[in-house]
């Protein structure tokens, strides 16, 4: 199985959403990470053959999906960033409705929706309607319906949103058992959550991929570029205004040991850290974030 993506732009009037595209995806995990706004949701939409592309083409084993139509869509699982429901529709008939778009048998849809209920933990609810779910129910149920069908390629858009720390773990440990001879390809802009579970990182920055690599081959991009010091709380101010601090440890009152980013030593006793993929997104995405912020 290889899905490929070719020169893929997509432009709304001025705006160029995703600029330039090209990509080949194999069997395995592909984690997407980026600030919000980067692209990331448009280029998944376009994979899952819900948007246009405004050029460039997408293949899969060298057929172009737009060819290819309900074919394509069988291969399919996808879990958009906010996926639709109907509210009055018990978990366990939601799912059936979900196999009977995806053209699944009653009986095997039967199995399957139990198999995948109890899978993320909602069969004791399976008969509660949706609307009584928390956030994090309804997005495990997102989560089952897109593997629903054992689908071939699989499109998770913020997967994790809305779950606590322990159902975050048993998503990542369901992603890596499902990936084994399956594209999977999940979008956020959590770094851990691709971290654990990803062969294959890309970073996305303002519609095209920025750096692609192992998580190890990508972090070392930035090496000679991750301090630690221990700082006053006066120098502490300056330096938070200067550089992008990412983790802040309070020894006493008046010092801390931190961990910055930065291309320069940021005061004569600092000293080089091995980097990780959380430093090299704070690299490269630090200004963008705090733009969304200051725009939200």
């Amino acid at each position: 199985m290889e899905l490929e993506l070719k020169g893929l732009t997509k432009k709304y009037r001025e705006k160029i959403a995703v600029n330039h595209v090209s990509a080949v995806f194999r069997p395995g995990t592909y984690g997407m990470l980026g600030a919000n706004g980067a692209g990331k949701t448009t280029l998944m939409r376009m994979i899952c053959d819900v948007l246009t592309p405004s050029s460039g083409e997408i293949t899969v084993n060298g057929n172009r999906i737009s060819a290819m139509g309900e074919n394509y869509r069988a291969l399919l699982g996808y879990l958009p960033q906010n996926f639709g429901y109907y509210p009055d529709y018990t978990a366990k008939e939601f799912m059936h409705y979900i196999a009977a778009l995806k053209g699944i048998p009653k009986t095997a849809a039967k199995n399957q929706t139990r198999q995948l209920l109890e899978l993320v933990s909602l069969k004791s609810v399976s008969d509660r309607k949706i609307k009584t779910f928390s956030g994090g129910m309804k997005q495990r149920l997102g989560i089952a319906q897109a593997i629903l069908g054992n689908p071939k390629i699989l499109i998770l858009d913020e997967p994790t949103a809305g779950l606590d720390p322990k159902e975050r773990a048993r998503f990542r440990n369901l992603i890596a058992d499902f990936a084994k001879d399956k594209i999977v390809i999940l979008s956020t802009h959590i770094v851990l959550d691709v971290e654990y579970i990803a062969d294959h990182i890309l970073l996305m920055k303002q519609g095209s991929f920025l750096l692609s690599g192992s998580t190890q081959e990508l972090a070392h991009e930035i090496d000679g570029k991750v301090w630690t010091c221990t700082v006053t709380k006066e120098s502490l101010n300056n330096l938070n205004e200067r550089y992008t601090i990412v983790n802040l440890h309070h020894t006493s009152s008046e010092l801390a040991v931190i961990r910055i980013v930065a291309d320069e030593r940021p005061q004569s006793d600092a000293t080089a850290v091995e980097p990780t993929l959380e430093d090299l997104y704070l690299y490269h995405f630090q200004g963008e974030e705090r733009e969304v912020l200051k725009n939200a």
